[in-house]
C-alpha cells in the first residue's frame, strides 16, 4: 500500500511539511504486552508507507507513555485499556486536554482464568471456589502449603485490582499472590497445558491465550458499579485498604490515545488516529503470532499490512 492511496490533501501535507517531518519523526510508544507491541509496528507501517514519515518506536510502561505524550517526546500509544488506566485519562485526556482517546474502541474481557481441563477434573469453575482451601490446594506448584495465583505483571493497573479483588472476594487469605512478567505466565500455562497440570492466573480477551490454549473465565457476580472503589498504589500509601472490588470486571475496551499536537504538525495522522479500528479478533491474532510462533514484530507488521488493505484503508480514506 503506497502514497498513491492518499486523499489528495496529503500531497498538502507532505509537500508543506517535508523539512519538518525530517526534523521531527513521531515516536510511537511500546507497551509491554504482545498486541500492544504488534499494533505500534502496524501503526509504524501504514504512517511511514502513506505520509513519507519516519517514525520510531519507543518502549514504555503506561505512565511513562501517557507522560512522553503530554511533553510532546511520544506521540501515540497503540492500546490503552480502559477502565484500568481511567486515572491516566483523567489527567490527560479530560483535565490537561494534551492526549485525545480514539472513540472506536476494541472490546475487551479480564477475570481469573483456567484450564479448561482444571474446570472440568477438578470442579473450578466459580470464583468463590478459590476461597475453599482443599480445591486450591492443586495449584501448590512449590509444594510448600499455599497455592499460587498469578494476578498479572508489576506496574499494570490491572495488577493492583486484581490485588483488590483478592481481597474483597476473600481468596488473598488462601493464595499466593504473584506478579511476575507475563512472558513467564503465559510460559507456564504453556507447560502446564501440555503436561495438564493446574494452572489458574489474570486472564484478558483479546489475548493470544485464548487462540492457543483451551481456557475459560472463572464464573463471578455480574459487575456492580456500587461494589467497586478503586484507589491505585500511585494515589494513595493506603490504597489497598481504601479499595474494594466485589463483583466482575466491567466490560472493558481498548483505545488508541494521541498526543493533541498531532492534530496541528500532521493533521493527516491526527485523522488516521481518529478513524483507526483495530478488529479485537487480530489483537489475540497478533499476539499469538509474535508470543508463540516468535515472529519479528517488523515482519509480521509489514506482512499484515500488505494482507489487509482494506482495514488499513479505512483509517485513511473515512
Amino acid at each position: 500500500m503506497k502514497t498513491h492511496i492518499l486523499l489528495a490533501a496529503s500531497a498538502g501535507l507532505l509537500a508543506g511539511s517535508a523539512t519538518a517531518a525530517s526534523a521531527a519523526d513521531l515516536v510511537l510508544g511500546v507497551p509491554n504486552w504482545a498486541s500492544g507491541t504488534a499494533t505500534a509496528n502496524i501503526l509504524k507501517v501504514v504512517i511511514e508507507e502513506n505520509f513519507g514519515l519516519e517514525v520510531d518506536l519507543q518502549n514504555g510502561t503506561n505512565p511513562i507513555i501517557f507522560e512522553a505524550m503530554d511533553r510532546g517526546a511520544m506521540h501515540a500509544h497503540p492500546e490503552v485499556w480502559m477502565p484500568n488506566q481511567a486515572s491516566l485519562n483523567r489527567t490527560y485526556v479530560q483535565e490537561r486536554g494534551t492526549v485525545v482517546m480514539n472513540a472506536n474502541p476494541a472490546q475487551a474481557e479480564q477475570g481469573v482464568c483456567v484450564p479448561d481441563y482444571v474446570a472440568q477434573d477438578h470442579g473450578i469453575t466459580s470464583i468463590d471456589d478459590l476461597t475453599d482451601p482443599d480445591k486450591a490446594a492443586i495449584f501448590d506448584g512449590d509444594g510448600d502449603g499455599t497455592p499460587e495465583i498469578w494476578i498479572g505483571a508489576p506496574g499494570w493497573a490491572s495488577t493492583a485490582i486484581e490485588r483488590i479483588r483478592a481481597k474483597s472476594y476473600g481468596y488473598d487469605q488462601v493464595f499466593e499472590l504473584e506478579e511476575f512478567d507475563e512472558t513467564i505466565a503465559w510460559g507456564s500455562l504453556a507447560t502446564a497445558t501440555e503436561a495438564k497440570e493446574p494452572w489458574i492466573g489474570f486472564c484478558y480477551r483479546p489475548h493470544f491465550a485464548f487462540v492457543a490454549y483451551d481456557i475459560r473465565f472463572l464464573d463471578e457476580p455480574p459487575h456492580d458499579p456500587d461494589t467497586w472503589t478503586i484507589v491505585q498504589p500511585t494515589d494513595d500509601p493506603d490504597w489497598l485498604a481504601k479499595s474494594e472490588a466485589s463483583t466482575a470486571w466491567k466490560g472493558a475496551t481498548l483505545h488508541l490515545h494521541y498526543a493533541k499536537a498531532v492534530e496541528e504538525r500532521f493533521p493527516e495522522v491526527a485523522a488516521m488516529f481518529e478513524s483507526y479500528r483495530m478488529p479485537a479478533e487480530v489483537l489475540s491474532e497478533a499476539g499469538y503470532a509474535l508470543s508463540v510462533q516468535n515472529m519479528d514484530p517488523a515482519d509480521f507488521a509489514r506482512a499484515w499490512v500488505g494482507e489487509n488493505e482494506n482495514i488499513v484503508l479505512e483509517w485513511l480514506t473515512r
